[in-house]
């Protein structure tokens, strides 16, 4: 069931859902939603997803502490991002850290915040192909409950500036 958008009633306000990953071309996605947010009066909320892979019981203290290290990072990718966000648009966006499966807890955020108008992806231009985020939801994008805009990774800061 999609949950209806609510972000243009009074009292709400829209918000762009924006990826941080690891790729080179995320940085992109974040440009572009930076820039949308200043525009178009809104916010953006940043989200990191960390695939935690089933640990065995035994090893769970070591679980934990891999556990442990990839909300770490995760944290540092955020600050990278939310600085970057901060940088480009003096914008403070929210954090999201959600575990499992990037198509799933994209859906699942866009589902709990009825502010959230659309997702913003990067794609990466190289020929390995347009990265893991897209790659992985690819077949899932046609059900998704709000428009999915992807930016090209290779396009330069003022390009994206005179996009959004």
């Amino acid at each position: 069931m999609v949950t209806q958008r609510r972000s243009y009633e009074t009292g709400h306000k829209p918000k762009c859902l924006v990826i941080v990953d690891d790729t080179a071309e995320g940085d992109r996605a974040v440009h572009y939603a930076s820039r949308w947010a200043v525009r178009a009066g809104g916010s953006v909320v940043m989200l990191r997803i960390v695939e935690i892979e089933n640990q065995n019981q035994q090893w769970l203290g070591v679980a934990d502490i891999m556990r442990a290290e990839a909300l770490e990072e995760a944290n540092a990718a955020l600050d990278r991002a939310s600085g970057r966000a901060n940088g480009i648009a003096a914008i403070t966006p929210e954090r999201v850290i959600r575990e499992g499966d990037p198509t799933e807890q994209m859906i699942d955020v866009i589902e709990k915040d009825v502010d959230i108008v659309m997702l913003v992806l990067a794609a990466n231009p190289g020929p390995e192909g347009p990265g893991p985020i897209i790659t992985a939801m690819a077949n899932a994008v046609g059900t998704f409950p709000v428009p999915v805009v992807i930016v090209p990774g290779d396009l330069s800061g003022a390009q994206i500036d005179a996009l959004s």
